[in-house]
């Protein structure tokens, strides 16, 4: 049996080359590539002999060629686009008779998951997302603490991630709520996926602060109470992470305890790749919820700090 081919769209992007890598580990090939910008020199470490375009026509042209040729046929393209592009993407692939692996969120609202929940039905190709954390060992086995909790019992949890960005962030397409969905859906939808997948629906959904750089809220779950926060000001940093000179901090606290899961992120998405070629991975009715809670949050009214709020939430 040959390698599966792949094709990947946004490969100058900061996320494709964990795509590439993931190619490569699971022995498949990358046979073409799409980017408008071409910095990717990244590509000549995995597959030199790729095929890249700049211009989505052209490259949509070649995947119809190599469809109608049948012997290099692209299997699945990997999408690593800006996330309001993602959408159309995805049809694209489906157009080629491909399935598609997209990165998160897979869409930013909710009928959209819809939309391509028919299109997937007609065509008969899958869509699957990268939900790292869930292949994540040590969440994992917190879910299957979780799930052996007494069913009544409710976990208070506070989640805290921000990471800081300069400058450039609100020129790029990033810091566009209508192309990357806000600071909630940019760095936190991953997050609200593995909350929910842990500890169940969205129950009640509150915001507290919704600006460009920092957005902070209250989930109820099922089985948990979540105060949450997510920045990419680095005025949000705690003083003894900001005097260390460390940009990025993450934080979860279950029942005032610390959960730690900063290791062990180097092979998810390999993992994901393995996953999805072995006839699992995650689809669109995995990702609706959180997408679902991105979408609330972005066009919610803020209440201000009042309220079960997240206790970094005023620091500014």
């Amino acid at each position: 049996m040959r390698p599966y081919h792949f094709a990947l769209i946004g490969a100058a992007g900061y996320i494709a080359p964990r795509h590439m890598k993931a190619i490569k580990d699971t022995n498949n090939l990358l046979i073409t590539a799409l980017d408008k910008n071409d910095s990717v020199g990244i590509i000549d470490s995995y597959f030199p002999n790729a095929d890249f375009f700049t211009e989505p026509e052209r490259f949509d042209r070649h995947l119809d060629k190599l469809r109608r040729a049948g012997l290099h046929k692209i299997d699945y393209v990997s999408i690593c686009s800006p996330n309001y592009l993602h959408d159309a993407h995805i049809r694209l692939a489906l157009r080629n008779d491909a399935h598609a692996i997209c990165e998160k969120p897979i869409v930013l609202n909710p009928w959209n998951v819809d939309a391509l929940s028919e299109i997937e039905t007609e065509t008969g190709k899958n869509i699957y997302t990268i939900l790292q954390l869930r292949l994540h060992p040590s969440i994992i086995a917190l879910k299957e603490r979780i799930d052996a909790s007494p069913p009544d019992k409710i976990f208070d949890i506070d989640l805290s991630y921000i990471t800081c960005r300069g400058n450039w962030y609100f020129i790029s397409w990033k810091g566009n709520v209508a192309e990357s969905g806000g600071v909630a859906t940019n760095i936190g939808v991953h997050f609200f996926d593995m909350l929910s997948w842990i500890f169940g629906k969205v129950q009640k959904n509150t915001v507290h602060i919704l600006e460009p750089d920092r957005a902070a809220g209250f989930l109820q779950l099922e089985k948990a109470r979540v105060r949450w926060l997510l920045s990419i000001n680095e005025n949000s940093l705690p003083a003894r992470i900001r005097a260390s000179g460390n940009r990025t901090y993450r934080s979860l606290t279950i029942e005032g305890e610390d959960f730690e899961f900063s290791d062990g992120f180097t092979d998810l998405h390999t993992l994901s790749y393995q996953d999805i070629l072995n006839g699992g991975g995650f689809g669109l009715a995995d990702a609706r919820s959180s997408i679902e809670t991105v979408h609330f949050i972005r066009n919610a009214q803020p209440i201000g700090l009042t309220g079960e709020y997240h206790p970094m939430a005023g620091i500014k």
